[in-house]
């Protein structure tokens, strides 16, 4: 192994990295299968980075957020949304106290480090617009007064691809806001068999990881070796979402109408980290970021007409980028 930080002895190392080997394991009691997933998500909790899940109704999107969160066991509020939902509802609101004859701060669900947004497409632009605040500047405003978030602050979303009823297209800027958009698809038939024992056998989550493990592992992920011929390799794959032909994927030119924004090079580069550490290394390799590049870039592709005429999806796109852009 490279020796990288001398901040950290090998001991130390495996003390900061033990929590999380538990958190997996614990949430494996639970879940049935979703192993990339739940790394995806563990890794952006290592990141402090938001996740919208999107699948199809009854696959165990909230159970897995819900899991995570027991296991933390960091404070978690779930917040249905609806198409009546207010910003008040989300954030919170003043009220008038009659004894003091001043008005009072009532915090929302919001106030939470774990916040499930459930059915994240089902509210109107206004509440989109004080959640935007919230995960960006991590900070709500009530009133004339700001409030800021407590550390981590990690919004976990859902939403349903099929149903198109009731729903609100989310804006460009709030989905570029989301680390990762992860996509759960239904089990296979063996784990299926498994989800039947587990649920009528019930457990509980037993809390393996505090809050200040999530801090020691982020200051050591920050820490992690990336080599400038890693860093050239993610710059090139987020330029090639922009401008294909530079990198002779001159067929991609039509499908892509606007690439990766550079928070995307930011995500690619934090996320790798993390994924040398949940892997136990001290340096980023490329095959990190291929692993971390499909969630991370998909939603942040718009396509063109054509694409969607052709039924080319940005997962396909993401996949040709990556299997044609040359690997240091």
């Amino acid at each position: 192994m490279i020796e990288i930080n001398k901040e950290y002895t090998i001991t130390q190392w495996e003390q900061i990295f033990d929590p999380f080997t538990q958190l997996k394991k614990e949430i494996s009691r639970i879940i049935v299968g979703n192993e990339e997933a739940i790394e995806l998500m563990l890794i952006a909790i290592l990141c402090n980075g938001h996740v919208l899940l999107e699948g199809v109704p009854g696959i165990a999107k909230t159970t897995m957020i819900k899991c995570i969160a027991d296991a933390i066991g960091l404070p978690f509020k779930r917040i249905q949304f609806t198409p009546d939902l207010l910003p008040a509802d989300l954030v919170g609101t003043l009220i008038f106290n009659p004894k003091t004859h001043d008005f009072e701060t009532k915090k929302g669900p919001i106030f939470a480090n774990i916040v499930l947004a459930d059915e994240i497409n089902r509210a109107p632009a206004k509440v989109q617009s004080a959640l935007l605040e919230s995960m960006q500047e991590r900070q709500v405003t009530i009133g004339s007064e700001t409030h800021k978030l407590d550390e981590p602050f990690l919004v976990f979303a859902t939403q349903n691809p099929l149903e198109q009823q009731g729903t609100y297209q989310l804006p460009e800027a709030q989905i570029d806001r989301f680390m990762f958009k992860i996509h759960i698809d239904y089990p296979s038939m063996e784990n299926e068999k498994e989800i039947i024992n587990k649920v009528f056998n019930k457990q509980t989550i037993t809390k393996v990881v505090k809050k200040e493990d999530i801090f020691n592992a982020q200051k050591l992920i920050s820490q992690i070796y990336v080599d400038q011929k890693v860093i050239d390799y993610i710059t090139h794959l987020v330029f090639a979402t922009r401008k294909p032909a530079l990198f002779n994927l001159d067929n991609l030119t039509n499908y892509i109408q606007h690439g990766a924004s550079p928070r995307a090079t930011l995500n690619l580069y934090r996320a790798a980290q993390a994924h040398a550490f949940v892997n136990k290394r001290q340096y980023v390799t490329p095959d990190d970021v291929k692993r971390v590049a499909l969630p991370i870039l998909r939603h942040r592709l718009i396509l063109s007409f054509q694409a969607h005429g052709e039924e080319k999806t940005s997962d396909v796109i993401i996949h040709q980028i990556l299997n044609n852009l040359a690997t240091p």
